[in-house]
């Protein structure tokens, strides 16, 4: 049986024998397609089962109201009267703290003294604080220096002084680049503070200024600076004792 030189079957000890390694091979082949494809299927249809039992067991319950849960109405009414309460009694004990008569309110970022009366703000004046500059002595090997801010706190009007006098300090003549005098008769200055000025301590005033058009600014050496028609009317809102808050 002679199928030519290309013919598949070839003549083993004078019989016809097939190529067996290249059939065997396809063959393996189809079975492991065939067995794979269904341990597939039966994986499916086990995760399918699967799936749909666990979707159930994780449905949320529904939520049950019982008589158990008191009612809302009488509960929020008790809390809005006990917050109305505490309310009242804040503001009683502000009211008490609170200055009966007039006061001074000095707010050092936006430059402003405000004249309060309670609620009621009597007067609102335009002023200059404190710089906030440091002075250094350098003619002394002690290196005394001076920081010119306005103080925080609160405070009350000491005195009062019409036409007042500036005994200038030791900084005042560093700064201007003269020597420091020796007797205080040489520190007196007139004209410099305004009409008026109210004291409240530790050097610091309340009052006038030669330069009005700078008011507003930061530029004062720690008093507070105000032009002659607010200094005025500070001066007559304002009397000895009155509180003076300086934030």
């Amino acid at each position: 049986m002679d199928r030519g030189i290309d013919s598949p079957y070839t003549l083993y000890n004078g019989q016809v024998t097939r190529e067996w390694s290249r059939e065997r091979s396809i063959s393996r082949r189809r079975v492991w397609v065939l067995g794979g494809i269904g341990v597939f299927l039966a994986a499916a249809l086990l995760a399918g089962f699967g799936t749909g039992y666990a979707y159930e067991r994780l449905r949320p319950t529904p939520l049950r109201v019982t008589d158990d849960v008191p009612a809302e109405g009488p509960t929020l009414a008790k809390a809005a009267k006990d917050s109305e309460n505490k309310r009242k009694g804040l503001a009683a004990k502000l009211t008490k703290t609170a200055p009966r008569g007039a006061y001074i309110v000095i707010d050092q970022t936006q430059n402003r003294v405000y004249v309060r009366k309670g609620d009621e703000v009597l007067r609102t004046c335009v002023a200059s604080t404190g710089s906030g500059f440091v002075l250094r002595d350098a003619s002394r090997d002690n290196g005394r220096t001076w920081t010119f801010d306005t103080p925080r706190g609160q405070y009350r009007v000491i005195s009062k002084r019409e036409n007042p006098v500036w005994k200038k300090p030791d900084w005042a003549f560093i700064e201007e680049g003269r020597p420091v005098p020796r007797r205080d008769s040489d520190r007196f200055e007139d004209g410099v503070l305004g009409k008026y000025a109210l004291y409240f301590g530790n050097g610091f005033m309340i009052h006038g200024t030669l330069y009005e058009r700078l008011l507003g600014r930061s530029v004062s050496h720690g008093c507070i600076r105000l032009g002659r028609e607010d200094l005025k009317a500070l001066w007559d809102l304002a009397p000895i004792g009155t509180p003076i808050y300086i934030y």
